[in-house]
């Protein structure tokens, strides 16, 4: 995800507004689209959208990459809180993202090379068919709104063993207690950044900041811990804002909007997040310790699947079904790197981990990803 999101306005002003949800986003030619679909061809320079109004309800996009570079194609609020998006969209390729949105005003934008705000287009999503809820639905995502909770409450005292080694000056026990700090945020990290302003406070990396963006968060205090080998002169303000910024996402968390749908989309962003960041050795690039995330992303996805697995499963049992296979063979595959019990969240360093390893474990989550890109179509049907 790009680095930096305006921030939401209020919290009340979020739970006020016309909100919007996505559904899933799948590998598909954009041209065999619903005849109903909303195309996006994203370009170096432009973004054209087929259609500047559209009704509210279940919207399909089709969206094509015409230009040379990776682009992110979102659909946004105005104050630029996140919809819905395709990230790592490569040139020449296509995806089509099913959407559940309310009536209100949005942008769509391309952003080629995924940094800065990209070229955008108004669109209106006018008053149409609402889009019904069974008590199935219902009950899978107060499920998951509980499970988000959570994980934001156990992660703040985790975290705090973290930043009290960070302010002790003990490296040791800092770097002992990085990995674990990181776990509750990994496997809901889409519903944290649907909020638009935490993520690159607490999440991101030395290349992902926008020109001006000050860095803090734990990769900040990973970099110290690990390449400086010693902590800086700043290391108890990172920390203090480190707890202060995930305080502010736990209490935020209860607030966000949960649909069935965007459970699907979220799942799909969490092994795109695996694939971008994880398999490459990119996240954690100075502790090491991407394996630890890569199991939270992949619980955090097999979570929502898990509560959408009822309604899913009556419109597509064969999807499920794959998708039960596919999720017992990635936690395999990652229980091959375990250090200590079945149940222990060490995993071995990612240096250790050999090319061929890492093609297998990318393998494993492109057979995931494919079919819980379809996941949300078939909550929908």
């Amino acid at each position: 995800m790009r680095a930096v999101r305006l921030s939401v306005v209020t919290a009340v002003a979020a739970v006020a507004a016309l909100t919007a949800v996505t559904g899933c986003a799948e590998k598909t030619d954009a041209k065999t689209g619903g005849h109903d679909a909303i195309k996006v061809t994203a370009k170096d320079d432009s973004c054209e959208v087929s259609k500047k109004e559209f009704p509210a309800g279940h919207v399909e996009l089709a969206v094509e990459n015409k230009g040379s570079r990776v682009t992110e194609v979102e659909l946004l609020f105005p104050d630029d809180r996140i919809v819905t998006e395709r990230e790592n969209l490569g040139p020449g390729t296509s995806a089509k993202i099913t959407a559940e949105v309310k009536a209100g005003a949005y942008e769509i934008a391309c952003v080629p090379g995924m940094k800065g705000q990209g070229v955008r287009q108004k669109v209106t999503v006018t008053g149409g068919k609402a889009a019904t809820r069974s008590p199935e639905m219902d009950a899978a995502v107060a499920g998951y709104r509980k499970y988000v909770q959570e994980q934001a409450d156990a992660t703040l005292p985790k975290v705090k063993v973290f930043t009290d080694a960070v302010r002790a000056g003990d490296l040791e026990a800092a770097r002992k207690a990085f990995a674990p700090s990181r776990l509750g945020w990994e496997r809901t990290e889409p519903v944290a950044e649907s909020f638009g302003d935490i993520d690159p406070k607490v999440d991101v990396r030395a290349d992902g900041l926008e020109d001006g963006q000050k860095w803090t968060g734990w990769h900040r205090l990973e970099k110290e811990l690990w390449q400086d080998k010693k902590l800086g002169s700043d290391a108890t303000a990172l920390a203090d804002q480190l707890d202060k910024d995930l305080a502010d996402w736990q209490q935020r968390v209860g607030k966000a909007e949960i649909t069935p749908t965007s459970m699907a989309n979220g799942a799909k962003e969490l092994l795109d997040e695996v694939a971008t960041g994880k398999v490459t050795g990119e996240e954690d690039r100075y502790s090491h310790t991407d394996l630890a995330d890569f199991k939270g992303n992949v619980e955090g996805a097999q979570q929502a699947f898990e509560l959408l697995k009822p309604i899913a499963s009556k419109n597509d049992p064969a999807l499920t079904g794959e998708l039960d296979k596919q999720f017992t063979a990635i936690n395999a595959l990652l229980d091959k790197y375990r250090e200590g019990g079945a149940d222990s969240y060490a995993f071995i360093s990612y240096e250790k981990v050999t090319k061929e390893q890492r093609k297998e474990l990318s393998d494993g989550v492109n057979a995931l990803a494919e079919p819980l890109s379809k996941l949300a179509a078939a909550v929908v049907k």
